[in-house]
Parts: C-alpha cells; structure tokens; sequence
C-alpha cells in the first residue's frame, strides 16, 4: 500500500512544473526590480529619457538624410556615361561586345557615326563634305566609383581613337558621397559616448541608493546576474523611451524629405524610414544596456 501511495506521489511530482513556476517567479521579480529601480530614480527619468530622445533624433534625422543623399548621387551616377570613339577600322559591334564583358558595365549603346553627322547638320549649318565624325560607344556604369576602372580598361583597346566622361563630376559625387557616410558614423560614435555616459552615471546612482540592499543580497547568497539583470534592463528602458519620444522629429524629416524627392522627382528609398526606425531602436536599447553593463562593471563587484 505504502509503495503504492510512493509511486502516485512520484507520479504527481512529476507533473508539477516546479522548474516553470520558479523561472516565472525569477522573471517577475527581475522585472519588478527593474521598475523599482526605475522609480527609485525620480525626476531624473525624465532628464535621462528626453536628452537620449534629442541624441537619438539628431542621430535618426541624419541617417535618414544620408540614405536620400546616397539615393540622389545615385540617381545622378546613372547619367554618368563613358563616350568612346572608334577609330575608322574598328567594328562598333564587336567592341561593343567585348566591352559587355567588363565587371561593372551595364549597358554599352551603339551611335552609328551617320545618325551623329544626321544630327550635328540638324543643329548647325555645315558645309557639303564627307562625314568626319567616328562611331561612338555609350558606355553605362553601374556605380560612379568604378567609372574610372572601365574607363582605364577601355582605354587600353587599339581600335579606341579617344574617350571622355565627366570626370570631375564623378570624383565630387564619390566625395561627397564618402563625406556624408563619414559624418553618419561620426554621429553613431558621438551617440554611442553620450549614451553610454548617461547611463553610466544614472545607474551608478541607483547603484549607490541600493548598496545595503545589494550587500544584504549578495551575503543570503542570491546570484551575481539576478543584482545585474534589473540594472542591465533599467537602462535598456531608458533607450527604448528615448527612441519611441525621438520618432517624432524622426518623421517629420521623412515627410520633409519625401517632398523633396517629389520635387526633384528623384525616387525615395524603398523601406527608407523603416531601416532607420529599426537601426535606431537597436542602437538606443543596445547602447542603454551596454552602458548599464560597464556601469555596473565598473561600480559593483559581482
């Protein structure tokens, strides 16, 4: 009978998700130290949200405004094109062929020399001789930083008499272009130090007001990561919040530059605004965590 009884309570015991309920009370309580800290922390929640809000809206404006300004030397490198003119015994399709070939080449257009000669009589008067101009070769490139490595290459071709490209136009675009993407991740960085140092000072704060809690803690033998979580999580939060409070100057700017676009009728960047919600969200939790982490490194030894 006793073993009987033995085997129904093993039986039950089994069934008991004993490790479920534990790790549900653990989620709980690391959550309700997390609000706690937040509220031990008064006013200064609001200080800590609003000025991560302002860094984050500086740093989501100017990314929005790289990825239109990348879209515009884009769509201004597509009228890029390298003239090529052949000499009198060359085979326009044959090189126009070869020139396929290259990496980077996307489209390579055929000017028969007597459509050319067609059209300079058209614009200006000229006297009654044979046609001197060669047959051209349009060569299109599909990005304005590799122009100048096809450009070299189809130079090397004997049956090539001259070439030519707007070249300076070219070394501004790429300029231009590698100025602006410098000056974004500048930004990132700028918001990574000012991020990381909010957080560490709020956290060290909130460190100091629960040092004889955390002491008391750490002699009944609770574990180092349930101290480290809540702090972790608290400023996690505090990037968030900045971020939600930062979408809106952050849309605003979508809308203004949309409107550019329009104006210019430049197409927007697909799923433009949603990329830099997504990159500002990841930033503002991962820096608010990363410096909760170092804070609390650096001001609590567990």
């Amino acid at each position: 009978m006793n073993d009987t009884k033995d085997n129904i309570k093993k039986t039950v015991k089994s069934h008991i998700p004993k490790d479920w309920l534990r790790e549900l009370r653990l989620v709980y309580r690391i959550g309700l130290e997390t609000i706690n800290g937040i509220k031990r922390t008064g006013w200064i929640n609001l200080a800590i949200i609003t000025t991560m809000a302002a860094i984050l809206s500086i740093f989501g404006a100017l990314f929005r405004t790289t990825l239109s300004l990348s879209s515009f030397v884009s769509q201004l490198g597509n009228v890029l094109e390298i003239s090529v003119y052949l000499k009198p015994s060359a085979e326009p399709n044959k090189i126009a062929d070869t020139i396929r070939q290259i990496e980077h080449v996307e489209r390579v257009k055929i000017i028969p020399k007597e459509h050319s000669w067609e059209e300079l009589k058209r614009e200006i008067d000229v006297p009654d001789m044979n046609n001197p101009l060669p047959d051209t070769l349009h060569v299109k490139v599909d990005k304005p930083e590799n122009i100048n490595a096809v450009f070299k290459e189809i130079k090397t071709y004997k049956t090539v008499e001259d070439m030519n490209y707007a070249q300076d136009l070219a070394k501004k675009m790429q300029m231009f272009n590698n100025v602006v993407h410098t000056i974004t991740l500048l930004v990132v960085i700028l918001v990574a130090i000012l991020t990381i140092t909010i957080i560490n000072n709020t956290i060290q704060l909130v460190i100091q007001s629960r040092k004889e809690e955390i002491e008391i803690m750490r002699l009944m033998g609770v574990s180092n990561w349930y101290i480290k979580i809540p702090l972790i999580l608290q400023g996690a939060i505090y990037g968030f919040l900045g971020a939600l409070i930062a979408l809106i100057p952050i849309n605003a700017a979508h809308n203004g530059l949309l409107k550019v676009h329009e104006f210019f009728v430049v197409p927007s960047p697909v799923l433009a605004n949603n990329v830099v919600i997504l990159v500002l969200f990841v930033i503002a939790i991962g820096f608010g965590a990363g410096g909760s982490f170092l804070s609390i490194k650096k001001h609590l030894q567990v």
